[in-house]
């Protein structure tokens, strides 16, 4: 049997392989990202049955590491990795929440939460970083210099940096805007061990900073720019359609920052379609914030021209990008998908959180922004009563209690009116006024 095998090329085709455990992040020839490429011919000597029937016996069990959402389909991600050198903290098996109040109030019968947070460290990033993590430690192994991992982050990136390189054992460290992200994004990092360091300015800043990094020797880049680490990231949109038993949603909503996320979604559906598992592809939007939205105004003008912005301060702090370094990748996947962009502002994205917490969710600002997009997309008719529609929501809830307290107490920056606020009624230690007013309320 062929063996499987894959391994770094020009996202613009230049010619030229680069093996996987090299460390490169762009192509030395144009200077463009790298993608992982599959040999899709070996990976085709197993039926879209067989493969469908391996994915299934794994799904969530104990044997290691195949029970992790993403190592039950290491052929299909790195399946170059020896099994002492998986590092995994059972990533992915997010379940797909059916949310059927919320999309009854929109008008939308079969719309589903893909609850992404539902990880060690409360987010997607843990799916890619398990790929990242498990690659580096093999480098290590193999003799590769490395002394530290480093990654520029507004906060998830950075939480499973930190937790899956103290599972390692490798050094972390991790450059984040000052006074940016949420309390609990920063505590994460630091309780994991890794070197913190909070630099004035904004995501971007950062990330300028942390690719001179890891131009020095030892310091291996983490952020999506690196391509090992999207690779586990598109397990979601497989994870999905077998969730599905294997039908394929018309409308796949995910919010844009740096856009690694959306071409990694991309990747992993057509492998699908390529070996036969699915004869159709979702259509997709990124859902960007308006303070953040360059891909949003690029789209706008049929993407003849994308041009960086300064993103303005958001809610949405995790996508608070101006410039993404994933750009070309997630324009490609969007014409691909016959995609769209949609954008929402504080207001329209803190509402539709409300309004779907309300239904029972607990959503993050960013979960927001594509809920935000999707009641856009419902109200002009883009997408229909009918179709079946899947939100990425990419991280938990709890990790934003700032954002909730002052949503609920109508304080938030930036939203002038939090009309749907809900706060404790005080009462005082007496039966009777207590029932007074809890009859007032039943009644109201």
């Amino acid at each position: 049997m062929r063996p499987y095998r894959a391994h770094f090329r020009c996202i613009t085709g230049c010619s030229g392989e680069h093996q996987l455990d090299e460390v490169i992040y762009r192509c030395p020839k144009c200077g463009n990202l790298l993608e992982v490429v599959h040999d899709m011919e070996a990976l085709q000597q197993r039926s879209a049955a067989e493969w469908k029937k391996l994915f299934e016996d794994r799904y969530m069990r104990t044997d290691w590491p195949h029970g992790s959402g993403v190592w039950g389909k290491r052929e299909w991600v790195h399946p170059h990795i020896r099994n002492e050198n998986v590092v995994s903290m059972y990533e992915g098996g997010s379940n797909l929440l059916w949310a059927q109040r919320y999309g009854a109030k929109l008008g939308v019968e079969d719309l589903w939460v893909k609850l992404c947070g539902n990880s060690h460290t409360g987010s997607f990033k843990d799916l890619g970083m398990t790929v990242l993590m498990s690659a580096v430690k093999q480098m290590i192994a193999d003799g590769k210099p490395i002394s530290a991992v480093a990654c520029a982050s507004t906060g998830d990136t950075s939480a499973a940096l930190a937790a899956y390189a103290a599972a390692a054992g490798i050094r972390a460290m991790v450059l984040l805007p000052r006074g940016k992200i949420s309390t609990a994004q920063l505590v994460q990092p630091l309780a994991n061990g890794a070197t913190v360091l909070a630099l004035e300015g904004n995501f971007d800043d950062c990330m300028k900073v942390v690719q001179r990094l890891a131009d020095e020797e030892g310091v291996y880049l983490a952020n999506s720019m690196n391509s090992l680490r999207v690779e586990g990231q598109k397990t979601v949109g497989i994870e999905i359609v077998q969730q599905f038993d294997w039908r394929v949603p018309d409308w796949i909503i995910i919010p844009g920052g740096n856009l690694g996320n959306v071409s990694a979604l991309g990747a992993g559906l057509k492998m699908m379609r390529g070996l036969g598992l699915i004869d159709k592809l979702p259509r997709i939007c990124v859902a960007q914030v308006e303070a953040a939205n360059p891909l949003y105004l690029a789209y706008k003008k049929g993407f003849d021209k994308f041009e960086p912005i300064v993103p303005k301060t958001t809610l949405a702090s995790a996508i608070q990008i101006g410039n993404p370094v994933s750009v070309q990748k997630a324009i490609r996947t969007l014409q691909e998908f016959d995609g769209v962009v949609e954008q929402a502002n504080e207001t329209e994205l803190a509402d539709a959180v409300a309004r779907a917490d309300a239904t029972g969710m607990f959503c993050c600002p960013h979960t927001g922004v594509a809920l935000g997009a999707l009641e856009k997309l419902v109200a002009a008719g883009t997408i229909r009563r009918s179709d079946t529609v899947v939100v990425i929501s990419t991280a938990n809830g709890l990790k934003f209690t700032d954002f909730k307290v002052g949503y609920h107490s109508g304080k938030l920056p930036g939203v002038p009116v939090c009309q749907y606020a809900n706060q404790p009624v005080e009462v005082p230690n007496d039966y009777r006024k207590v029932r007074d007013t809890v009859r007032r309320l039943l009644g109201a």
